[in-house]
C-alpha cells in the first residue's frame, strides 16, 4: 500500500509491517522475538527505506522488542524516542530501550505526542549514517529475511558467527549477531531474538518440560501401584515389595520435580507483581 501522509498504519494480527521507500508492507514473515509483528523488522525497513527521516517510538511493554530496530534508526541518522519507564505500565521495553541505545529524548507518554508533531513539521537532519558497508549488508539481509526472500533464505553468508543454541521454534542453528551493545540471535529460516527473549523461550521450553516429566512420573506411580497391587495379590510378595519401592522413587522425583515448577511459578508471579506496584 502506497505511503501518505497523515495516515496511521496498523500491522494486522500475525503479521509484519515493513516500510519500503514509497509503501507499505505486510509480510508473514518468520517471528522475531516470538512475536509476528515485531517492532525491530518494523524499525530496520524503516531505517533502511528513510535513514534520518525516521523517529523510532517505544512504549510499555515487557522483555525487549524493538531494542535491536531503534539501534538500526539510530545507526541511519534517525532518532529514538522512548516513553519514561517511571510511566509505562510494563518498562521492560523502555528500560532495555535505553539501556542499550543512545536515545535521544524520554518522556512521560502524554508528552510524547507534541513532541512527534513538531518533529514532523521540522526538516530532519540529513547528517547522514554511520553505517560501515557490512552493517549495512546485514541489515539489508535482515529485512530481505523478514520479507522472506528466497535469495536470503538460501544464502549461506549468514551475519554473525554460529551459536552453540538451537532455535526454539524450529530447533535449527542459531547465528550469535552482536550490534553495538546489543546480542541478538537468528536462525538459518529467519526467527529472531533477542538474548532475553530466547531466554524466556528457553524457560517456557524448560517448563514445559518439566510439567511433561510430571505428567511421566505421575502414570508411572499409578501404573506401577497397580502391578504392586497386583502381585500382592497373586502372592507375589517380593515382587509386590520391588514394586512398591519403586513407586516411593517415584513419587520422590515427582515432588522434586512440582516444587521446581511452584519455584518457578511463585518467582513468575512476583515479578509481575512487583512490575505492577511500581507502576
Amino acid at each position: 500500500m502506497a505511503l501518505h501522509p497523515g495516515r496511521i498504519y496498523i500491522a494486522p494480527p500475525d503479521y509484519h509491517l515493513l516500510v519500503e521507500p514509497g509503501l507499505v508492507r505486510v509480510v508473514h514473515g518468520p517471528r522475531e522475538n516470538r512475536h509476528r509483528p515485531a517492532l525491530d523488522p518494523l524499525f530496520r525497513s524503516a531505517a533502511l527505506a528513510y535513514g534520518p527521516r525516521v523517529v523510532g517510538v517505544i512504549l510499555s511493554g515487557a522483555l525487549d522488542d524493538g531494542t535491536a530496530g531503534l539501534h538500526a534508526i539510530k545507526l541511519r541518522g534517525g532518532l529514538a524516542a522512548v516513553q519514561d519507564p517511571a510511566d509505562a505500565l510494563y518498562d521492560d521495553m523502555p528500560s532495555n530501550a535505553l539501556e542499550y541505545v543512545d536515545v535521544d529524548f524520554c518522556l512521560p507518554v502524554r508528552d510524547i505526542p507534541p513532541r512527534l508533531i513538531q518533529l514532523a513539521q521540522t526538516a530532519a537532519d540529513e547528517k547522514g549514517d554511520c553505517v560501515s558497508e557490512a552493517t549495512q549488508s546485514d541489515m539489508e539481509y535482515e529485512a530481505e529475511i523478514a520479507r522472506l526472500d528466497p535469495e536470503a533464505l538460501n544464502d549461506e553468508d549468514k551475519p554473525g558467527v554460529p551459536s552453540v543454541y538451537a532455535c526454539p521454534e524450529c530447533h535449527g542453528t542459531l547465528w550469535e549477531v552482536h550490534e553495538g551493545n546489543v546480542l541478538r540471535f537468528r536462525c538459518r529460516v529467519g526467527h529472531a531474538y533477542t538474548a532475553e527473549s530466547l531466554l524466556a523461550d528457553h524457560n517456557d521450553s524448560l517448563e514445559r518440560a518439566l510439567w511433561a516429566a510430571l505428567r511421566a512420573l505421575e502414570e508411572n506411580v499409578a501404573l506401577t501401584r497397580r502391578l504392586a497391587k497386583r502381585a500382592v495379590e497373586r502372592g507375589l510378595e517380593a515382587a509386590g515389595a520391588r514394586f512398591e519401592e519403586r513407586v516411593h522413587e517415584a513419587e520422590i522425583n515427582a515432588e522434586q520435580i512440582r516444587r521446581v515448577i511452584l519455584a518457578m511459578r511463585s518467582n513468575e508471579m512476583t515479578t509481575e507483581m512487583d512490575e505492577a506496584a511500581s507502576a
